[in-house]
């Protein structure tokens, strides 16, 4: 079963130069009274522009990765961590138990665009910590290339059942889903930016998604498009009252 999930499902908030467009993927599913889904709290996709700052804030039962295609920040947090963040370096903040960051926008880098993805772990209470990662290449150029997840074999580590992939997928060029990682897993495919067609008549366009469940659908790029793959565990464990994770509803 392929759900396509589009852009008016999303809740939007500007203040100043910082603009998000906010995705709550357990919305498309009313009935699991869930706001996330399984371990997928909520997904922001985020225009900024240089010179805005985002004052010192807590988390609390966060794992938050920070995804960006264009512009730089500059990052600072309660564990004693700085760094420049762009898109080649990426972070993960493993909130747990406490945690507050600051981050500002660079002039150097431009209008910063990126995603700021939450996700639910196993269980609270856990302690904090911060990980980064340099990536080789900024793209990855029709294949799909590991981020973050569950396992040794992914660079940054999510802990719950939960795993993100990426790729740059040319015009004309087609792909199918990776490998499910376990058994009992959904995939949520979201487009970055660029648009593709799901067996050459479901369009997703900027910022759209699809719920892809039991199928191993063809994608193919009308556009260059960047994609983010999600993949999450039905019958996850995980804890879901967590500050930005928590379920809504």
């Amino acid at each position: 079963m392929i759900t396509k999930i589009d852009n008016t499902i999303k809740y939007g908030k500007q203040h100043g130069g910082f603009g998000i467009q906010i995705l709550y993927p357990g919305l498309i599913r009313p009935q699991l009274h869930d706001t996330g889904f399984s371990t997928i709290g909520r997904i922001d996709h985020a225009y900024i522009t240089p010179g805005t700052v985002i004052p010192m804030h807590p988390h609390k039962e966060d794992e938050i990765l920070t995804y960006l295609r264009s512009g730089k920040v500059n990052h600072l947090d309660s564990e004693g961590h700085t760094a420049i963040l762009s898109n080649q370096k990426l972070m993960m903040m493993n909130a747990g138990s406490k945690f507050s960051h600051e981050e500002r926008v660079l002039e150097e880098g431009g209008i910063l665009q990126g995603m700021q993805i939450f996700i639910r772990p196993e269980v609270s209470n856990l302690p904090p910590q911060v990980q980064f990662y340099d990536l080789p290449e900024i793209y990855s150029v029709n294949q799909w290339r590991k981020i973050a997840g569950s396992g040794a074999d992914y660079p940054l580590q999510i802990r719950s059942s939960t795993w993100l992939l990426d790729l740059r997928l040319e015009a004309g060029k087609e792909i199918h889903l990776p490998q499910s990682p376990c058994e009992n897993v959904v995939f949520l495919f979201y487009v970055f930016d660029g648009k593709v067609t799901i067996e050459d008549h479901l369009i997703l366009n900027s910022g759209e998604s699809a719920l892809i469940e039991e199928d191993s659908p063809t994608f193919r790029a009308t556009e260059t498009t960047d994609i983010v793959l999600f993949s999450t565990k039905t019958d996850a464990l995980h804890f879901d009252g967590g500050m930005y994770i928590g379920n809504l509803q």
